[in-house]
């Protein structure tokens, strides 16, 4: 009896005994995107990897043995690092922390409320200044820096803080961000709700539709840092003073002298390496806070 259930299972599968079952081709062509990604993490994770391994190398072993092997010189690396020049390369970093921190910050804020306006309020020309701020994410920054320069060189504010700061603060990207998810999590009913319990403009947005917001912002927040953490040819034109730079210029100053003095190139690499992980702990904090904030939002909805 058994024997004629499998001798008709194998009948109904269409295959005869003794035959290979290849994949349907629906499921061999689904394995093309996901060789694809891992392709594409592959060229994005090898260069961080040689970073990794390259920076536990002293300046022998980094030309001398295999490119993917360990060396031993880690902790000789950062000490020579945290040394060199009284410690420069930790101010570039608090200088880092400094523009990404605060620029993120105010750029959160600017727009979030900007895209918040744009998304609930109804007046002559707001499709017109939209349409100015995605031609701004369309410029290219190196287009802007120099125009950004003689406007703050005619302040008399370059090569100081805030010509870093200000130019950041405004990011267009964020702004459409912000309208866009301002949009989509703040219902129009709850704003009249506010309004008819008379609520001012002010304390809706405050006490109502920016906790609604907060992923997306978190979102913009992110964005914004890393762009400028990683940030080289703004501090580059309106710095001069090297006590200002952030780490990115800083390591370039550093690999240019590598140039006449090759010992320098283990203190770039682990510089390198050093100021990634901000960014990383920066990424994984913050995915942790807007996974629970979209999970919270769920359930509340």
């Amino acid at each position: 009896m058994s024997s004629l259930a499998v001798g008709k299972t194998e009948a109904t599968a269409g295959t005869r005994p003794g035959t290979v079952r290849r994949p349907p081709l629906r499921n061999r062509i689904a394995l093309i995107p996901t060789l694809t990604l891992l392709l594409g993490a592959l060229y994005c994770l090898l260069p961080v990897a040689w970073v990794v391994i390259a920076a536990t190398k002293s300046g022998s072993e980094l030309f001398s043995t295999f490119t993917f092997l360990p060396g031993s010189g880690f902790t000789d690396n950062v000490q020579e690092l945290s040394a060199y020049r009284d410690g420069v390369y930790w101010k570039w970093m608090g200088n880092s922390a400094l523009y990404a921190g605060v620029g993120a910050l105010l750029s959160t804020a600017v727009s979030a409320i900007s895209g918040y306006a744009l998304a609930i309020y109804r007046f002559r020309g707001r499709e017109a200044v939209f349409g100015v701020l995605m031609a701004g994410v369309l410029m290219p920054p190196v287009i802007l820096a120099i125009p950004q320069y003689l406007l703050l060189a005619k302040a008399d504010i370059t090569d100081s803080y805030a010509s870093v700061l200000l130019p950041v603060v405004l990011s267009p990207y964020g702004v459409y961000l912000a309208r866009i998810y301002a949009a989509a999590a703040v219902p129009a009913d709850v704003v009249e709700a506010g309004r008819m319990d008379g609520a001012g403009e002010w304390r809706i947005f405050t006490r109502v539709a920016l906790p609604m917001m907060i992923p997306g912002l978190v979102t913009v927040f992110l964005f914004q840092f890393v762009a400028v953490w990683n940030n080289f040819l703004l501090p580059y034109i309106m710095l001069s003073d090297d006590e200002k730079f952030p780490i990115t210029l800083g390591l370039f100053t550093l690999l240019e002298q590598g140039a006449a003095t090759p010992a320098l190139y283990t203190l770039v690499i682990t510089g390198a390496f050093l100021a990634v992980l901000p960014l990383i702990a920066l990424f994984l904090v913050i995915q942790r806070f807007w996974s629970l904030d979209l999970l919270s939002g769920a359930v509340k909805s």
